[in-house]
């Protein structure tokens, strides 16, 4: 799933491989998904992009976007696979949309889960793009202690470390997917209520929310997500699916995986406390 350090990867990879090239044909769905939504009709987005350029590409919260000329903007969100193919590669038949560039670069967008893929302007009237465009990233100097002092401030203190994190879109683009790697160096259980936190454990949240972001986003995302072209990111998960089995990275006792809040958290039942 894209959260912050997948958003800013893949825009980054998208702007280096497609700025410049001009859109010649978009696909609509071969496989349609009930879960997958379009902003409009997905059929109408070859009128609206055929023949455009590209022009940048951003990512910010759970969304990453690609801009074409005419301020026209293709962005997804957390649940959408993105993969990028050259001529002769051998393109895969089921998608949700396809898009294909006058050089013969194609890009091809699929959906698991769930996920939105829209054609839209600068002004793509989405309370979530807007939140996640809008609001201060956890990783820019602007998020700093009073900042997030502010948050906690405000949020209920029978709140839980995870649903002040990942829910309500307080920090855009931090989700439950890096949330496990940032409670686990903090040393916070996701359960523990944010009213029972002391000064030092605030203080240790801050910090792990900077730093294991922004590592995350140095080393272009998670192992546990993929690139443009199928790799995985360089980032190595402390907690995850991946790694849950070998023990904690501290002090070897057994890793807890539990269903909390509608996903999965992996947590030191000795180390996070």
């Amino acid at each position: 799933m894209i959260e912050l350090p997948e958003a800013l990867a893949r825009a980054d990879e998208l702007k280096s491989e497609l700025k410049g090239k001009r859109a010649e044909k978009v696909w609509p769905p071969s496989s349609p998904h009930k879960f997958c939504w379009f902003n409009g009709e997905a059929s109408s987005y070859d009128d609206m992009l055929s023949g455009r350029k590209v022009v940048d590409a951003q990512g910010f919260g759970i969304f990453a976007e690609i801009i074409f000329e005419g301020d026209l903007r293709v962005c997804f969100n957390d649940g959408v696979n993105v993969r990028i193919f050259g001529e002769g590669d051998n393109i895969p038949g089921k998608y949700q949309l396809r898009i294909d560039f006058s050089d013969g670069t194609v890009l091809v967008f699929t959906v698991a889960m769930y996920g939105s893929i829209a054609c839209a302007d600068g002004n793509y009237d989405n309370e979530y793009y807007i939140v996640s465009k809008n609001s201060i990233s956890p990783i820019s100097p602007e998020f700093d202690h009073t900042y997030f002092f502010g948050l906690l401030d405000s949020a209920k203190p029978n709140l839980s470390a995870k649903a002040f994190l990942a829910t309500k879109q307080r920090i855009p683009g931090l989700g439950n997917g890096v949330l496990q790697d940032i409670l686990f160096e903090a040393g916070i259980h996701p359960k523990k209520k944010i009213g029972s936190f002391t000064e030092h454990e605030k203080e240790l949240l801050f910090v792990s929310i900077k730093e294991v972001l922004s590592e995350m986003v140095r080393l272009r995302g998670r192992d546990t997500e993929k690139d443009l072209w199928g790799n995985p990111g360089g980032y190595k998960t402390k907690l995850s699916k991946n790694t849950y089995k070998d023990g904690c990275p501290k002090c070897g006792g057994e890793i807890t995986k539990a269903a909390y809040l509608g996903g999965t958290v992996y947590f030191c039942p000795e180390c996070q406390t």
